[in-house]
């Protein structure tokens, strides 16, 4: 047995290690951010008072992978998220194509040649169409999943008279995470 045989699964440990604890801490602190907006619930914009992370964004984030592991094949679920994620950033960086086409002469403070986001948006593209065709069930339930985030949007966000009992639940909903998580609201930035 080669040295190089037993290092490398070590060296590929530790990269997904570190990859997933980069993705957990940065996918909470978008809960997070996307509750202080309005658009999740109240309780994941709150933040642990002893240690100032967002708590019940980890705890969300944790519980939703649990779930994940429900789902024996690791195969589907890479193209469950692969799909949805790469229309999303595909979306995303065809912004920067749109803006440079639309708007030629605005102040950009990172200038990228245009052949880099076009070369981007190709091989999103690309990782869309393929998974259509190779696995058409896999994509359909992603998107399936991906849309019934609509209804919870309209419920939970665009919906603004909802009924008292609705908010009113919601309410003890938080109020009991926030004294399990022991978390409060962060402190609003006052302009002096």
């Amino acid at each position: 047995m080669s040295y190089g045989a037993f290092v490398m699964p070590i060296l590929v440990a530790i990269a997904a290690f570190g990859g997933l604890s980069v993705h957990i801490m940065t996918s909470s602190r978008m809960c997070f951010v996307g509750a202080r907006n309005g658009h999740m619930p109240e309780i994941l914009s709150h933040i642990n008072v002893n240690r100032f992370t967002p708590m019940p964004s980890l705890v969300f984030l944790c519980t939703l992978s649990l779930l994940y592991l429900f789902i024996s094949d690791v195969y589907v679920l890479i193209t469950y998220s692969s799909i949805v994620e790469s229309f999303f950033i595909m979306l995303s960086v065809s912004a920067v194509l749109y803006f440079r086409y639309t708007r030629p002469d605005i102040h950009r403070p990172i200038r990228v040649p245009l052949w880099v986001p076009t070369v981007f948006v190709i091989i999103c593209a690309f990782l869309l169409v393929v998974p259509c065709y190779v696995a058409p069930y896999e994509v359909g339930m992603g998107v399936a999943i991906t849309l019934a985030g609509i209804p919870v949007y309209y419920i939970g966000v665009a919906w603004k008279n909802k009924p008292k009992a609705f908010t009113d639940g919601l309410a003890r909903v938080t109020q009991f995470c926030q004294k399990m998580f022991m978390t409060a609201k962060e402190e609003a930035d006052v302009d002096e």
